[in-house]
């Protein structure tokens, strides 16, 4: 009787469909047509849509459209598309879609998810500010990372003449930095909350756009099943106590500063700000900073540890590579006790790998999807308040045309003729716009600090006898490269 009553709702949801949806708005962006409830999924490999997206830019242009589900959304293909829509008509693309899982979980709060609004900007305004006074950018940010990085070259050491898996050292570390930042402590390495903690948000990363990602966006009606994207949802919420747990300690006396006392951390902002603000009827308490530090944890922490990864496995595989850089941060360095953020400007060999790196990462390959404000026009097409639009960052980092060496890993991407730095308008590993990752200035101090004293050190190596290295990514809303083991040795030149 179940199954009758099941088949007759999906005949009659097919016909409403056919009668009344998968019809694109007048000069909306052309894109294929849509099967009824599905809508062009089965066009799209769940596991990794991106080849399947490119595809159909080149059949359709680089601003087309898609149905998920019953929904349309528009995709932009390569970087002019992406930077006409999220710099150039920067107003008209700054919203977030309120239907999505992602969305559901974080209620809209927070900076990442939360659509455009008073709520959002000044959430945002705090936040880079708070940073920014902690020494983003700074000489006190680059002591917090130097001092995280006494930890890391502890266990490399103990590695030393073996071989390791960089990935849990690598999210540990880039977790210690923003925690330091945002309630002022670190876990220790061995500490299994700390590794549960990491490992909820690596979930949440994965799942967050995979099948059962897709699953629950198109059928609500299956969301009160003990499906596996409720796994994504319990997680969040153990994030979210964890963050409140942090805050209420903050708020009891032995531990609150008056408001004379210097802030220690984040949360220590946060709280001030919201005696400021009592009253006003402020967005700003304490439900808003759970999921801001939620939201700073995880962009902290996934991103940088997943590009160093995806770094050292390059540099592990391309021998060449890693002496040119030991050569340059020895002459650099010379006998300087540590490295400094500023002796980047004269590194730019090692700059371009860095970089080069981050584009082959490609941490964040569809960005975090994106809607329309108001009724809006691009490319000539017609787009209406509300609709969705998912950014192909991985398009514009591999894009023919803009680079001299879109599909391999060479430093040369980011070296003019006279080997001097250079970026490309293509490269975009964190998005363009109002709605960059907040944490791109902090990524990219500590890719630098982590990675030219990495190699000031040790020598990477590809392990003898392991099997072939495997540059295929994992799919996420944060990509990642497969589990491996790194060889490692000291170098002597640096002691």
């Amino acid at each position: 009787m179940v199954g009758a009553l099941l088949v007759l709702w999906l005949c009659v949801c097919g016909v409403v469909f056919l009668l009344l949806g998968g019809r694109r708005p007048k000069d909306f962006p052309p894109g294929p047509r849509p099967l009824p409830l599905l809508g062009n999924l089965l066009l799209l490999n769940p596991t990794n849509p991106l080849k399947d997206l490119h595809k159909l830019a080149e059949q359709y242009g680089p601003v087309f459209s898609i149905f998920i589900g019953g929904r349309v959304a528009v995709v932009l293909d390569g970087q002019k598309a992406v930077r006409e829509a999220l710099v150039s008509q920067a107003v008209e693309f700054t919203g977030r879609p309120d239907h999505i899982m992602l969305s559901h979980m974080t209620e809209g709060k927070g900076v990442v998810l939360a659509d455009a609004g008073p709520s959002w900007k000044a959430h945002r305004r705090f936040a880079l500010s708070t940073l920014r006074n902690f020494g983003l950018g700074k000489h006190t940010m680059e002591q917090r990372i130097l001092e995280e990085l006494t930890h890391v070259c502890v266990v490399l050491e103990k590695s030393a003449g073996g071989c390791m898996d960089p990935q849990h050292l690598f999210h540990r570390a880039a977790s210690n930095i923003i925690c330091s930042v945002i309630y002022g402590s670190r876990f220790h390495y061995e500490d299994p909350y700390f590794q549960t903690l990491i490992n909820m948000m690596e979930d949440i990363t994965q799942l967050g756009m995979g099948p059962w990602a897709m699953l629950y966006d198109i059928a609500p009606a299956l969301r009160v099943f003990p499906l596996p994207f409720r796994k994504v949802f319990r997680h969040y919420q153990r994030l979210r106590e964890h963050m409140r747990k942090v805050i209420r300690q903050h708020q009891q006396p032995t531990h609150n500063h008056t408001h004379t006392d210097p802030p220690r951390d984040l949360i220590d902002c946060y709280l001030k700000e919201m005696q400021k603000r009592a009253g006003d009827d402020s967005a700003f308490d304490d439900s808003h900073l759970e999921s801001l530090l939620i939201d700073l944890f995880v962009a902290g922490t996934d991103t940088t540890s997943n590009t160093l990864r995806c770094a050292c496995l390059y540099l592990m595989t391309h021998t060449h590579i890693q002496e040119r850089c030991h050569e340059e941060i020895d002459t650099v360095l010379g006998s300087c006790e540590s490295v400094s953020y500023e002796d980047r400007h004269s590194m730019p060999y090692v700059q371009a790998m860095i970089h080069e790196a981050q584009r082959m990462a490609d941490v964040l390959p569809l960005s975090i999807f994106h809607t329309t404000t108001t009724h809006t026009q691009l490319h000539g097409y017609t787009i209406p308040k509300g609709t969705m639009v998912i950014p192909n960052l991985s398009s514009a980092l591999r894009e023919e045309g803009q680079w001299k060496f879109p599909h391999e890993f060479n430093p040369h991407n980011f070296l003019n003729e006279h080997g001097e730095f250079i970026k490309p308008d293509a490269f975009l590993p964190f998005s363009a716009g109002p709605r960059v990752c907040l944490g791109e200035s902090l990524a990219r101090m500590e890719l630098f600090l982590i990675l030219v004293t990495m190699l000031r050190r040790f020598r990477l190596r590809w392990p003898e006898g392991a099997r072939e290295p495997d540059f295929q990514l994992l799919f996420g809303i944060t990509q990642s490269s497969k589990p491996y083991h790194m060889a490692v040795e000291l170098r002597n030149t640096h002691s």
